[in-house]
């Protein structure tokens, strides 16, 4: 495969969104805050509206743009994860969120395995499986998010299949279809069997969801590959300061994957790759997965890339010219991991150009802006199937979540402040 070929393959699967809670959408928020909550409430309501009437009389949905992601495995999952999203009271909805979870149900035989083919395995199984978690009150649920989590373990690039601490991919997760076994001497390595930090954010996600504690065996190992996918190091020379940003970048190893291209060749002879935003918020989400605590050096270092290059009009980084192109393919993408980000870590501001901003604000102010009269959304470019509104409005609902999550912490922040100044005041 060329490396075009490999860049739309790898952006092919990058439209999946994580759940990063799946609490209820309707959080309170003080008077300042109450119009955009109010706006966002809507908007999501509106995209819900637009989801329902795309459902297939099978439960799933399936794509009008792109034949692999016309199965019904592959969007159902995210689609329904953005419709529990929306407080719409209308029938319509819990009956389609029944039909989708049904079809979702029907891929899981009588033995707990999941034997449905799958063209991505990975981020299927992963947001599935919290569908899945919020049923898990019920034995069918419970034994369905088994299933999607069995899945996944069979997926990761470990010692069972053949991989090795030394090999750059140990411990992550990848695009293959099938469990990547490590190839014998000589054979070629199949790039989708690689692992990148997309895919092995959303399995951290997924067994986190399913109480696996941070040291268990496979977040352990998965903590050796994240760490790769950084440009930081304690010890790296003075001539390596350029590849110490704290940034994220997609995969090790392998350039045509990683979109914003090679930054360059470090004193160790290792090719190094530009950092930039949504491996960059993959990977703050996946260091707090495996569990760092948010005042660990690797999770501070990719805090302030993430603060220090906040954009909501696009995806920050420094891309290559000939990768420019691919900068904004992935916009919703980025929004929602973004998102989910800086909202985990009760981030209330950043340093943008015009000085402090409440991030939560200026990017639910762009999102908004970007919905389309039908209560969809669409991005402009093609290259991560974004253009298909299947894909971009999950992702658009799920950033949208988070920011009023963070609107709500915000307004509560206020409120305990002026309580404070109040008290003060009272007692001179």
């Amino acid at each position: 495969m060329n490396t075009r070929g490999l860049q739309r393959a790898g952006l092919l699967a990058i439209f999946w969104c994580a759940i990063a809670c799946q609490q209820a959408p309707g959080a309170q928020v003080r008077p300042a805050d109450s119009d955009l909550a109010l706006r966002i409430d809507s908007s999501l309501d509106a995209a819900a509206r637009f989801l329902l009437a795309r459902q297939s009389e099978d439960g799933a949905w399936r794509s009008r743009c792109y034949g692999p992601l016309k199965d019904g495995p592959s969007l159902t999952p995210q689609i329904l994860a953005g419709l529990r999203l929306s407080s719409l009271s209308d029938q319509k909805r819990l009956e389609s969120i029944r039909r989708g979870r049904a079809y979702l149900s029907s891929l899981v035989n009588d033995d707990g395995r999941i034997e449905a083919a799958l063209r991505f395995p990975i981020y299927t199984a992963a947001v599935a499986s919290r569908v899945a978690a919020l049923d898990s009150s019920d034995r069918h649920g419970l034994r369905e998010q088994c299933a999607w989590i069995e899945c996944l373990r069979a997926g990761q690039l470990n010692g069972a299949l053949g991989w090795s601490e030394s090999d750059a991919c140990f411990g992550g997760w990848g695009y293959s279809v099938s469990p990547p076994r490590k190839p014998e001497r000589g054979q070629s390595r199949n790039p989708p069997a690689s692992s990148n930090v997309s895919a092995t954010v959303f399995c951290l996600d997924a067994l986190r969801g399913a109480g696996n504690r941070s040291d268990n065996p496979a977040c352990v190992a998965a903590l050796t590959f994240v760490e790769r996918c950084q440009n930081f190091s304690e010890d790296l020379t003075a001539s390596d300061t350029a590849f110490n940003d704290g940034g994220f970048f997609f995969t090790p190893g392998d350039g045509a994957w990683n979109k914003a291209g090679p930054a360059g060749i470090d004193s160790s002879g290792n090719a190094r790759f530009h950092s930039y935003g949504a491996p960059t918020a993959d990977g703050l989400r996946a260091l707090l997965d495996c569990g760092l605590p948010p005042d660990h050096p690797r999770v501070l270092a990719a805090r302030h890339w993430l603060e220090s290059h906040f954009d909501a009009t696009k995806v920050p980084g420094s891309f290559e010219p000939d990768r420019e192109v691919l900068r904004n393919a992935s916009y919703y993408y980025y929004a929602a991991s973004l998102s989910q980000a800086l909202q985990r870590l009760g981030i209330k501001t950043v340093r943008s150009q015009g000085g402090s901003v409440e991030w939560a604000t200026v990017l639910t102010r762009e999102i908004l802006q970007r919905q389309k009269a039908d209560g969809s959304w669409a991005n402009e470019f093609t290259d991560a199937k974004e253009d298909d509104p299947l894909v971009a409005t999950p992702q658009a609902m799920m950033a949208l979540h988070a920011c009023r999550q963070q609107l709500a912490a915000n307004a509560v922040a206020r409120q305990k402040s002026g309580s404070h100044r109040l008290g003060e005041s009272d007692r001179h």
